[in-house]
C-alpha cells in the first residue's frame, strides 16, 4: 500500500530503489510515529475534524499498536513503504474509514519530521545519562588518584609534572563542555514541526500549539516553510554534538592506548579487557580503546556527511533527505556502545604510582625549580638561565615534589565545581517536562 498511489503501478525496480532502507530504519521510529498520531488526532477532534467516538476508537487502536511497538513486535509489511503507511493500514484494517481520517491536516513530510525529533530527543536523554555516568566515573578516579604524579607532555616531549587527578578530571570537564554543545542541539530539536504538512500549511483550522503542548515540545517551528527546512538541519546540528563527544572519547582512547604500552607503562588494563595475538604469546592488546578510537573518528565525519547530502538543496522537500536516516539513526547506538565500553574500562584501569621514580623524568621538575628560585627573590629570566645551565652541565637535582595550589591545578583540581557544572547543564534539558507530557499523552489512550 502506498498512501499516494492511484491507478498507475510503480515499476518494481523504481519501488525498491526509492524505498531503500526505509522499512528497516523506520522500525526505530514506530513508537514516536504513534505518539505523534495520538497528539494529532486529539487536536483534530478539538477542531471538529473527528467526533469524540471516532477519537476514542482511534486512540484505543493506537494504544494496541503502541504496545506492539514497545514489545519490539512491530513490522512493516512487504509492499508497505514506511512506518506512516503501516500504522494507517493497521488502523484501517480494524476501523475501516475511521482509520483513513488520521491524515487530515498533515503530510508524511511533517510526520517524519516529528518522528525524527521525538526519536532524537529521546536518544539525547539516554546519551546524557550515559555521559553523566562516565563523567562521574572519571571524577571518582581523579579524586582517588589526585596525588599520583605523572609526566605531562608537549610535542610528545616530557614537559612538566601532571597527575592522574588532572588527567582523569580533564576528560570529565571536556565531556561537560560536550554536554553544553548537546544542550544547544537539543534546544533546536525540541521544537514542533507538526502541522506544517508538506511545508505550506493547511486550510484546516489546525491548533499547532495544542500538539506542541501535548508532545512536550518547548515551542513549535513557527514558519511552516522553515519547519520543512529543518529536515537535515536538526540532524546536522545534533551530529555536531555527537561529533564533539566522539572527539573527546577518541582522544581519551588514544591516551589510554599510548599509556598502556610498555614504553610508557603509565596504566595497565586487566587481562580480561585485552586481546591476544595469534603468533606472539606475550601480547595483551588494548583493542577496546583502539576500536573506540576508530568508531569515534568515524562519528566525527557524521556532520560533514549530512552537510554533503543537504548543502545544495533549495527550500522545500526533496527525497535526498531520506538518505540522512541511514547515517543518523545508527549513530546513537554506536556512541552508546563507545561510552559504555569506555566507562567499563575506566573503572578497571590500574594506575602506575611509581612512574616518576625513573630519573628520565627528572627534567619535568625544571620549571618547579625555576619558580622556587623566583619565589626566593631571583628574577625569572635569571632563574630560567641558571637552571638551564645546570641541566646542560648534568648538575640539575630536585626532590620531585610539587606545590600547586591555584584553581584547576594538581593541588586544587576543582572537581566539585566540575560536578556542579555538569548538573547545572543537565538540569537545563528539563527532561522531567517531556516525560510528564508523554506520560499524560499515553494516559489518554
Amino acid at each position: 500500500m502506498k498512501l499516494w498511489e492511484k491507478t498507475t503501478r510503480v515499476d518494481k525496480q523504481v519501488e525498491r530503489y526509492t524505498i531503500g532502507r526505509d522499512r528497516e530504519l523506520d522500525l526505530h521510529l514506530a513508537p514516536y510515529d504513534i505518539l505523534g498520531s495520538i497528539a494529532h488526532i486529539t487536536m483534530l477532534q478539538s477542531v471538529g475534524l473527528l467526533t469524540k467516538d471516532e477519537l476514542s476508537e482511534l486512540l484505543n487502536e493506537l494504544k494496541n499498536i503502541y504496545q506492539i511497538a514497545q514489545e519490539g513486535k512491530f513490522i512493516i509489511e512487504e509492499g508497505i513503504e514506511d512506518v506512516h503507511s503501516q500504522v494507517e493500514l493497521m488502523l484501517t484494517r480494524k476501523l475501516g474509514d475511521v482509520g483513513k481520517k488520521i491524515h487530515s491536516g498533515r503530510s508524511r513530510n511533517d510526520q517524519i519530521l516529528v518522528d525524527l525529533k521525538l526519536f532524537t530527543r529521546d536518544h539525547i536523554k539516554h546519551l546524557v545519562y550515559k555521559m553523566s555516568l562516565l563523567i562521574d566515573n572519571l571524577l571518582n578516579q581523579s579524586n582517588q588518584h589526585k596525588n599520583v604524579l605523572m609526566p605531562g607532555y608537549t610535542h610528545l616531549q616530557i614537559a612538566m609534572p601532571s597527575s592522574f587527578g588532572l588527567w582523569f578530571g580533564a576528560y570529565a570537564e571536556s565531556l561537560v563542555d560536550d554536554l553544553q554543545v548537546l544542550l544547544a542541539a537539543y534546544k533546536i530539536c525540541n521544537r514542533n514541526p507538526l502541522g506544517s504538512a508538506a511545508g505550506y500549511g493547511s486550510s484546516f483550522p489546525l491548533n499547532r500549539q495544542m500538539t506542541t503542548d501535548l508532545l512536550g515540545f518547548d515551542t513549535m517551528n513557527y514558519n511552516v516553510i522553515y519547519a520543512q527546512m529543518g529536515r537535515g538541519k536538526m540532524e546536522r546540528t545534533v551530529a555536531y554534538a555527537i561529533s564533539s563527544i566522539a572527539a573527546t572519547i577518541s582522544k581519551l582512547s588514544f591516551d589510554a592506548c599510548l599509556f598502556n604500552s610498555q614504553n610508557f607503562a603509565f596504566i595497565k588494563l586487566p587481562d580480561e579487557y585485552t586481546t591476544g595475538s595469534s603468533i606472539m604469546p606475550h601480547k595483551k592488546n588494548p583493542d577496546v580503546f583502539e576500536l573506540t578510537r576508530a568508531k569515534c573518528n568515524k562519528l566525527q565525519a557524521l556532520p560533514n556527511n549530512i552537510t554533503l547530502i543537504t548543502n545544495n538543496l533549495p527550500s522545500g522537500y526533496f527525497r535526498d533527505m531520506q538518505i540522512i536516516k541511514e547515517l543518523f539513526i545508527p549513530s546513537f547506538e554506536e556512541l552508546y556502545d563507545c561510552l559504555t565500553m569506555v566507562n567499563s574500562m575506566i573503572s578497571e584501569v590500574e594506575v602506575n604510582k611509581k612512574i616518576l621514580d625513573d630519573d628520565k623524568y627528572l627534567y619535568i621538575f625544571s620549571v618547579e625549580e625555576v619558580n622556587r628560585r623566583v619565589l626566593e627573590g631571583m628574577p625569572f629570566r635569571d632563574a630560567y638561565k641558571q637552571v638551564g645551565l645546570e641541566i646542560e652541565q648534568g648538575k640539575f637535582a630536585h626532590d620531585k615534589k610539587v606545590h600547586h595550589t591555584h584553581q584547576g591545578s594538581i593541588g586544587n583540581l576543582c572537581n566539585e565545581q566540575i560536578e556542579l557544572l555538569k548538573q547545572q547543564v543537565i538540569d537545563q534539558f528539563n527532561f522531567n517536562a517531556i516525560n510528564k507530557a508523554e506520560q499524560d499523552l499515553l494516559k489518554s489512550i
